[in-house]
């Protein structure tokens, strides 16, 4: 009877030692999971802080060149001798003026496009994990 006793006992610190271990090493594995999750979410708020820094530093650019032009233009047709003159000014104002917002434009879309597709990057890659780990789960 002492024997059987000591023999479940044993396998009951066996069983209940298996059991912990595979918890703590879940808990690991879900710790490191997490933290992997958390440097993804950082690693992206970086890029997109970085690119939304970009658009803005590129839009200030773009406003002092345009504020310049606007006004050496105006200095320009303060200074026409005929209305042929003015005329001529302003026509090559508007074709450059409208040459350049589109050319921001379409500058200004890549940049967003760049700076959505990066973001994004670190974060796809996360869920690509969960999905992965999901189908191993099952």
């Amino acid at each position: 009877m002492n024997n059987s006793i000591e023999s479940m006992t044993a396998a009951t610190n066996e069983t209940f030692k298996e059991g912990f271990e595979k918890t703590l090493s879940a808990v690991n594995e879900a710790s490191a999971f997490h933290k992997d999750t958390v440097e993804a979410v950082i690693e992206s708020a970086t890029v997109t802080g970085k690119g939304l820094e970009t658009v803005g530093t590129n839009a200030a650019a773009y406003a002092k060149t345009a504020m310049e032009e606007g006004v050496a233009a105006t200095k320009a047709l303060s200074s026409a001798k005929s209305m042929q003159e003015i005329f001529e000014i302003q026509s090559n104002y508007a074709k450059s003026a409208m040459g350049s917002y589109l050319a921001e434009l379409n500058k200004t879309t890549e940049l967003f496009s760049g700076l959505v597709k990066d973001g994004a990057k670190p974060l796809n890659t996360r869920f690509a994990a969960v999905a992965e780990l999901a189908q191993s789960q099952r």
